[in-house]
């Protein structure tokens, strides 16, 4: 047995097919055997929408979407249900995470109708694509409020046939609403250092001491704001930024959603504690993390947060790595049709497996015969090893090592259970946070690190390099066009503004990882297929590009969400770019984009955290690293160990041994100074200060850098 079933093809237990068969996307192929006659999004639905005068069923989830297989076990699979989907309706299956341009065009107008949004999506269009009727999961009968879905599809019908001119009138104000909501702002103003300083009093009074996060239940992992309050640290010393991002990263260390066996994270917690996740697994959360601790670890020296780091970044290798070496989007929540079957263990099989270190390690992650959920337990840390010390009256390194050894057992064991389904497709953009994610692990743990820590590093680094291969080969074009999707050798869907920041990003520190500079020139045409493609006269980026498909509107989201948002990883991709080439297009693009979205930096700053990291960095004293030497020689990686400890602080870096022939502006000229030794140059706007060959030389150039402000 596989340790994840993919889906790669209907299921033939079915009698039915559809279009969706020849799809790429697992969430459509999981559809590709319901009765309901499904088309993908493309000018033949609305081609046919149009042609008999049918309102669109436009249906939009994704794979490891629990509610979306609910639904379609409920709807989609029903023939009665079907028949009336068939009969008056052209139905569309769309994956939002193959077009994020839909989902966020018609998750604006689900929102608008209803005030809330979720997935699945179920939203009801005229033939030319306006929405005109909307809501999340409609269950097969009526229950908590909500009619049955049979109800929603027989009164959207009549009201089609009976009330059409109201329907239409109703969709072109929507379509219009839309619209007008991409405009960037009026009073439009460039950033100040006292706008950082509001941001992190505003995180420091939303934070929840007590459960390490903010807000309640659901409860999200917040990476981007840990990451900017440990570059505001680093950049200020502000002691209410460490003091929150320590306690969000321990919290989130500690709690259920963090898959203590595995080292990877669950998407968010049901509860307010960390404790009872929601167990699907997803490619963005758990890259975000994985650099979000180590970050933390080369800043504050946290060998715990290292370790959680670097199992993060195994989980990504071990979990999420396709047959072609790119990473898959998600794992599925479920097991088998039942929610966390694969990660919840009961007292009495620990006992099993683990015989006389079952009670400490029962101590340790709380297992009782009653469980925390559901009469099982889900593993979370709740004493630590000092305590275990000196309940068990052990040393401390002893309880770690039986916990460790108690840890590989049950991972064993766990392996051999049944597997959540994984979701195959190797998203751009994702992918890119992947490989940012590896390659800033393998940099800082291969510099920073123990002997173990540089194998590691080794591997990450190597999972990273195969990742962007991948990628860029499959998804690539000759004229600079970048696809979103790749899978099974197939490429699919136009890449939207994420797909290019994203990946550019993530090859911008693969190759401040691993020197190779062809990751720095495709990351170059990345950021001028943004500026030449995606830009807005007005400020700021479009999600989609200039020659993407028509939409009623176009799409453009400026507020992060579970990830970064298209425009803020735009912005801080081309200050980087700018300050490696000198490039005043670069700057000049990402300012205009800064000063759209200042008057909502300061009141909503987690809604904005990618943003505030993007800010910080055109603000700061940006560090111009440049090294000439050999990467391999101790000389220069005492010097590139320096600037790794100062990585959470704006910067970037290049290395070379052979500067003249380099393609990286910043390399331009350099030389070794006399005797051959790695020398580095510290430089703010190509103006540079004497060269160095000593560690602790180059060290104070950066403090003094960084004081300059």
């Amino acid at each position: 047995m596989p340790y994840h079933r993919s889906v790669t093809s209907a299921d033939s237990s079915q009698p039915h097919s559809n279009r969706l068969a020849d799809e790429t996307s697992p969430y459509l192929l999981q559809h590709a055997r319901n009765p309901v006659d499904w088309f993908p999004w493309g000018p033949e639905a609305l081609a046919r929408a149009k042609l008999l005068d049918r309102p669109i069923f436009l249906s939009i989830g994704y794979a490891a979407c629990h509610w979306c297989h609910v639904m379609e076990r409920e709807s989609f699979e029903d023939e009665a249900t079907a028949g009336v989907l068939n009969d008056g309706f052209v139905a569309i299956k769309v994956d939002r995470e193959e077009r994020p341009d839909l989902d966020q065009l018609y998750m604006g107008a689900v929102q608008a109708m209803t005030g809330s949004g979720g997935w699945p999506m179920s939203v009801f269009l005229t033939p030319e694509g306006r929405p005109f009727y909307g809501g999340t999961y409609f269950p097969d009968a009526p229950r908590h409020g909500l009619p049955s879905f049979r109800q929603v599809l027989d009164g959207v019908r009549t009201a089609w046939r009976s009330d059409r001119g109201r329907i239409e009138q109703a969709g072109a104000r929507l379509a219009a609403a839309l619209a007008d909501q991409v405009r960037p702002p009026a009073g439009q103003r460039s950033p100040t250092p006292d706008l950082l300083d509001t941001a992190v009093l505003l995180i420091d009074r939303g934070f929840d001491a007590t459960t390490g996060g903010w807000g309640g239940a659901p409860k999200f992992p917040q990476p981007m704001t840990i990451e900017f309050l440990l570059g505001r640290s680093a950049a200020t010393g502000d002691p209410r930024a460490i003091a929150v991002a320590s306690r969000a990263l321990d919290a989130l260390a500690r709690g259920g959603i963090h898959d203590q066996l595995g080292g990877g994270f669950h998407r968010y917690a049901t509860d307010a504690h960390w404790l009872v996740p929601h167990f699907e697994q997803m490619l963005y959360d758990n890259a975000q993390l994985a650099r979000a601790y180590l970050r933390g670890w080369a800043v504050l020296g946290n060998d715990a947060w290292r370790e959680t780091g670097r199992g993060v970044l195994d989980a990504i290798v071990r979990e999420f790595t396709t047959a072609d070496g790119a990473f898959a989007a998600s794992l599925d929540a479920d097991t088998a049709g039942v929610e966390g079957a694969t990660f919840t263990w009961d007292a009495a099989e620990v006992r099993a497996v683990l015989g006389e270190n079952a009670p400490i390690f029962a101590t340790a992650y709380g297992v009782t015969d009653g469980g925390n959920w559901e009469g099982r337990t889900i593993l979370s840390r709740i004493r630590s090893d000092r305590e275990l010390a000196q309940q068990y009256d052990l040393a401390e390194p002893e309880v770690r090592a039986r916990l460790a050894a108690a840890r590989a057992r049950l991972f064993v064991v766990r392996r051999g259970r049944e597997q959540p389904a994984r979701d195959d497709k190797a998203l751009a953009a994702w992918n890119g946070l992947a490989i940012d994610a590896l390659a800033t692990g393998a940099r800082l743990l291969d510099l920073l690190g123990n002997d173990d820590d540089r194998v590691a590093a080794a591997r990450y680094l190597a999972a990273a390099t195969t990742a962007a291969a991948t990628i860029t080969e499959g998804l690539l074009r000759p004229d600079g066009h970048l696809g979103r999707s790749w899978k099974g050798g197939r490429a699919s869907g136009a890449g939207v503004l994420e797909d290019y920041a994203m990946l550019a990003e993530g090859l911008l520190v693969l190759y401040e990882a691993g020197h190779e500079e062809r990751w720095f020139q495709i990351a170059r045409d990345l950021a001028d297929q943004i500026l030449l493609r995606f830009g807005d006269p007005d400020g700021g980026f479009f999600d989609t590009a200039s020659d993407h498909e028509r939409l009623i509107a176009r799409p453009r989201d400026i507020q992060d969400n579970a990830t970064p948002s298209g425009n803020a990883a735009a912005t801080l991709l081309l200050l980087r770019m700018a300050a490696l080439t000198g490039e005043a297009r670069f700057r000049t693009g990402a300012e205009q984009a800064i000063r759209t979205v200042v008057p909502y930096l300061g009141s909503q700053p987690t809604a904005f955290a990618r943003w505030l990291a993007a800010v910080e960095f055109s603000l700061s004293a940006v560090a111009e690293v440049a090294i000439v030497g050999d990467p391999a020689d101790p000389a220069t990686r005492a010097l590139l160990a320096v600037v790794a400890r100062t990585s959470a602080a704006p910067s970037v870096l290049a290395v070379s041994t052979t500067p003249e022939g380099s393609v990286v502006p910043l390399m331009a000229g350099w030389t070794r100074v006399v005797g051959a030794r790695a020398t580095a140059y510290v430089c703010r706007g190509f103006s540079c200060r004497l060269p160095v060959t000593d560690p602790e030389a180059l060290a104070e150039q950066l403090r003094e850098l960084q004081a300059a402000v």
